[in-house]
């Protein structure tokens, strides 16, 4: 499902516009990644928690010449799926 499709099915199951649910679901979107740039983890309960990660520098070789290489150090995005969400696809 991509953002129009999910657009329109909040739209119909919330009886607003598509517009509207389409702003919904930028603002939505924009409050995690604003949380997540702080470096705070965003929790919705049953759904599941969104956290930073960080991955120190490592080692690594260059698929193409073989040669080695040195990662730097960064930041990731993980989720952690809630019990309901485990549930629902299980």
């Amino acid at each position: 499902m991509r953002k129009p499709e999910l657009a329109s099915a909040i739209a119909d199951a919330a009886n607003i516009s598509k517009e509207k649910a389409g702003e919904v679901i930028n603002a939505f979107t924009d409050e995690i990644m604003n949380s997540l740039a702080e470096n705070k983890s965003v929790t919705l309960i049953g759904f599941g928690t969104f956290s930073q990660r960080s991955r120190s520098q490592r080692q690594g070789k260059n698929p193409k010449t073989g040669e080695a290489i040195t990662i730097p150090a960064s930041k990731s995005v993980g989720f952690k799926p809630g019990k309901t969400l485990k549930d629902a696809v299980n």
